[in-house]
């Protein structure tokens, strides 16, 4: 491959304070990197190395010639006049852009709701940020370099853009480099990853050491392996970030063959720290013990519509059912503005139907994640530690007892930042500062809404921990389809006013939404089969209730078969007289009779809901 740029020996201070030391990286054309690493850590004044927007202290960045930059950057801004295609394309006549069918692919992918003709000041933040992505593609250059690109968009849009990427640069011409917390992202496109470590000031600020880059091949499941087998060699890092590591890995290990089929590197022994991790989370234990604090009722939603004018005739939901257990885990996913915010507003209460029922469970204690932390502001004056002990000093995370002050540490603050004041933290910090809060209340029943905002990639690992043990009904609604998948055990989507059950996750979301645009371009035409059930007739929702029944009714039939297993393993521990078997055995059984319960529950719920339809 042809090199295109590379970094000797660079480094570069803030005043007296050292940021980045001693890099040495390389580009070669069809490379896909991924740079990862804590917020604040010198991720983007690595980026401002790379594109010359800094120059380095020591050291030198050479290039080819030739080589030509189009960045995006997280702080976008256009001119006050300035039309969509205008910002894309500059004064290009029409036929000399739109002639060129990638550049139409990219329109489609990124602006089929924006109008071409509208000045971007006009447009949402979100369809201004795809405006700003599309001109950046569309530039004329061979590195492109994305900061946080999948910002404001929902999951198809990250999808689209992860095969534009990977289309673009998989023919082994120019390269791409981006910075992004979006963990499926990282692994469906990058084939390598720089994590910038960061520095420290030295004690009393004597000393003090530089962040350096860290190199990984692969996308990030690749990037877990490596980290993971780095640590057990070199035995340095601390038994807590081992632990958050093997877990996650044992997750990915579990997950599609497709997340470890980039590693080119030995990963026996990494594989040997996850030989006997258990699962993430127990969820048999977690619903006993959620059920234990619930009871049986929780939040149903049925026939719900809502609409923000009570005379729309086109409702932002209609008809909708969602029946939330005890310790469910439930993902919402769906386009931008299809409803999901106001799905969880009706949830929570903060919103009321136009039309259905809602019923809530006497002891549900609920608490909602919002996007933004506006709240925070009223306790600026609090240092980190006091406004998470405002709300309690102990709380219980699964069966073990933490303080505040651990659970702080445990979400990544280090004790310095623990003791800094509420008004002059970062937004990812303010962010996890918001999270807290909520879990030290000890709600039963927990809404998240866009939880990844402003978050890199070890805080979401650590939050992910901590909710692996929190025993409690937890809806999500989330872009991030890494964190859809890792902490929910199914998903449902909103798709034009309804809601779909989605057995097939987020993949059968996306088809789902592609079948539904097609019925859309052809004028709502009721002859495209593949695209009716998203109508959500009578039928097709009866349909999916009886489905339902049948998966519940074969999982049952598993775990009856589990029980008469047991049965007979406890009458051959009886007949020998191996009582510590036998309670072990006993433990088992009444553990299966509890899911085999719940089951019977959910089959309930599934048969009633037949009978509505």
């Amino acid at each position: 491959m042809a090199h295109i740029l590379g970094v000797e020996n660079v480094s570069i201070d803030l005043g007296s304070r050292p940021i980045l030391g001693n890099i040495n990286v390389s580009i070669e054309d069809g490379a896909k990197i991924g740079i990862v690493g804590p917020n604040g850590g010198g991720k983007s004044t690595l980026l401002k190395l790379l594109t010359r927007a800094l120059e380095p202290d020591t050291g030198q960045v050479t290039m080819t010639s030739g080589t030509r930059f189009s960045v995006l950057s997280q702080a976008i801004s256009f001119a006050p006049d300035v039309t969509v295609i205008q910002a894309i394309h500059g004064n290009a006549a029409e036929y000399e852009w739109a002639s060129d069918s990638a550049i139409r692919y990219l329109h489609e992918g990124l602006l089929p709701d924006v109008p071409l003709d509208k000045k971007v000041t006009e447009l949402s933040g979100g369809q201004r940020r795809r405006v700003a992505l599309a001109a950046t593609l569309a530039a004329d250059a061979n590195v492109i370099v994305l900061d946080e690109p999948t910002n404001h968009l929902d999951i198809e849009g990250v999808t689209f853009l992860a095969k534009y990427l990977n289309e673009r640069f998989g023919r082994g011409e120019g390269a791409l480099i981006v910075v992004t917390h979006d963990r499926w992202f990282l692994d469906a496109v990058c084939d390598r990853l720089w994590e910038v470590v960061p520095g420290n000031d030295g004690a009393g600020g004597r000393n003090p050491q530089p962040g350096h880059v860290e190199t990984y091949e692969g996308g990030y499941a690749a990037y877990i392996l490596q980290r993971a087998e780095r640590s057990r060699i070199a035995q340095q890092a601390v038994e807590k970030r081992n632990n958050l590591l093997r877990k996650e890995l044992a997750w990915l290990r579990r997950g599609a063959p497709a997340r470890t089929s980039k590693p080119k590197f030995r990963i026996d022994a990494a594989n040997e720290l996850i030989a006997n991790e258990p699962p993430p989370r127990d969820s048999i234990e977690l619903a006993k013990m959620a059920t234990t604090r619930l009871g049986k009722d929780v939040i149903d939603l049925i026939g719900v519509s809502f609409a923000y004018d009570a005379q729309d005739q086109t409702p932002v939901l209609d008809d909708v059912t969602v029946r939330l257990a005890p310790g469910e885990r439930l993902g919402i996913v769906g386009g931008n503005g299809a409803g999901k915010s106001s799905l969880l507003g009706l949830i929570s209460g903060a919103l009321e139907p136009t039309a259905g029922r809602i019923r809530r469970g006497k002891t549900v204690k609920l608490a909602v994640l919002t996007q933004e932390t506006k709240e925070l502001d009223e306790i600026a004056h609090r240092r980190v530690v006091e406004a998470v002990h405002d709300i309690a000093t102990h709380v219980m995370v699964g069966k073990k007892e933490m303080t505040a002050a651990q659970l702080v540490e445990k979400l990544g603050f280090t004790r310095e930042r623990a003791w800094t004041q509420v008004g002059d933290l970062s937004g990812g910090e303010r962010r996890r500062l918001q999270l807290l809060r909520l879990l030290v209340g000890e709600p039963n029943v927990l809404l998240l809404d866009e939880p990844t905002n402003d978050l890199d990639t070890d805080t979401l690992a650590a939050i992910e921990d901590v909710l692996d043990s929190w025993p409690g009904t937890l809806v999500v609604v989330s872009h991030d389809r890494y964190l859809l998948e890792r902490i929910t055990d199914h998903q449902i989507a909103v798709l034009d006013g309804h809601v779909r059950d989605l057995p097939g996750g987020v993949d059968e979301y996306l088809r789902l939404a592609a079948e539904l645009r097609v019925q859309h371009d052809k004028g709502g035409d009721a002859g495209s089969q593949a695209a009716q059930p998203i109508k959500t007739k009578d039928a097709a929702k009866e349909r999916l209730a009886r489905k339902n029944m049948a998966r519940i009714e074969r999982k049952m039939d598993k775990v009856s078969q589990l029980i008469e297993r047991i049965g007979l393993q406890q009458a051959d521990a009886a007949a020998s007289g191996d009582f510590e078997a036998l309670v072990d055995l006993g433990k088992e059984a009444a553990l299966a009779q509890e899911e085999l319960d719940l089951l019977e529950e959910e089959w309930m719920v599934a048969a009633e809901e037949v009978e509505i339809y």
